[in-house]
């Protein structure tokens, strides 16, 4: 089942900007691997899946729900904030306003997904489920990006683009993410 491997290299390398003991809302969370990584780390965590599988799976980690975010039903978090929101190998274009304002202030989301290109190596290989250069800059637009890649990744061999991006505290007027 997708999301039973370990967690992705580029979640655990930003993890460090999720505030300590904050919640945490995996988004296509699959088996829960991310779940289960901030779990460890003394975090509360809520997943969601449209699979019933993975939300089975995923419960055994914190709080799981399944909902389809791609069939034009409300967000099924209205007005819950989160100080991580992690979201992998999952493209749905239309999430993006709803995803960035689940980041608390202090909070962080971390996105990592498969890009043009990747067609030429792999699933998936549909325009839609592919993002364009540059464009998940684009899209996590209302929050301040602290670190952003676009390229290719030998081992599975997938063309991404991943970014992190904060929601400064209220009041810090020099805020200090630190790099990794």
């Amino acid at each position: 089942m997708h999301g039973t491997e370990s967690p992705s290299p580029w979640v655990q390398r930003w993890s460090h900007l999720v505030p300590a003991g904050a919640p945490v809302l995996d988004v296509a969370c699959g088996g829960g691997r991310h779940m289960r990584w901030f779990a460890v780390r003394g975090h509360p965590v809520t997943g969601i899946d449209q699979a019933p599988e993975a939300i089975e799976a995923a419960r055994a980690f914190g709080e799981a729900l399944q909902a389809d975010l791609e069939d034009g039903s409300p967000w099924p978090l209205p007005g819950r904030t989160f100080g991580g929101v992690v979201v992998t190998n999952y493209l749905w274009r239309p999430v993006f306003p709803a995803l960035q304002d689940s980041v608390a202030p202090g909070g962080a989301l971390i996105y990592e997904t498969f890009a043009i290109g990747n067609e030429t190596v792999g699933r998936p290989a549909r325009p839609e489920f592919l993002l364009g250069a540059g464009e998940l800059l684009r899209l996590v637009d209302r929050l301040r990006v602290v670190a952003y890649e676009d390229g290719f990744l030998e081992d599975p061999p997938r063309f991404v683009q991943r970014i992190v991006a904060v929601r400064p505290a209220a009041g810090d007027a020099a805020p200090r993410y630190l790099l990794k």
